[in-house]
């Protein structure tokens, strides 16, 4: 399962849906992370909570199964952009778990109803 930044950071916030999250997140070796999700998350990190918890967090990933950015992964993402019209960092996420041949755990509305996505409302929205 690839979990997208939105979700780890509702995870890591331990918000109401971030428990919802934390039952549904598989063993941390079966967890996919993007290089793009790693990106992100530790962008937000940096900036919400600081240095240690950046590297903390991206530690932790590093005993997922990282994926890199590779030219399949990029190709099938900007067909991805054009077909449903997602972001280039979101196009490259959901291209990820494709490749993986995993779904997707998100709290990113962009991805509701595509195939594979497991998408979970933050309260709010």
């Amino acid at each position: 399962m690839v979990v997208d930044t939105s979700s780890w950071i509702e995870w890591l916030a331990d918000s109401p849906v971030g428990s919802k999250i934390d039952a549904l997140l598989p063993p941390r070796g079966d967890i996919v992370v993007p290089t793009m999700v790693q990106l992100e998350l530790t962008k937000w990190l940096l900036r919400e909570r600081g240095e240690g918890a950046a590297d903390e967090v991206l530690a932790y990933t590093e005993k997922c199964r990282v994926l890199a950015l590779d030219t399949r992964i990029a190709v099938s993402a900007a067909e991805i952009c054009r077909r449903h019209g997602l972001t280039t960092a979101d196009a490259i996420i959901y291209a990820s778990a494709q490749q993986a041949g995993v779904g997707l755990l998100t709290c990113d509305a962009h991805f509701e109803g595509l195939p594979g996505v497991t998408y979970l409302r933050k309260q709010g929205d």
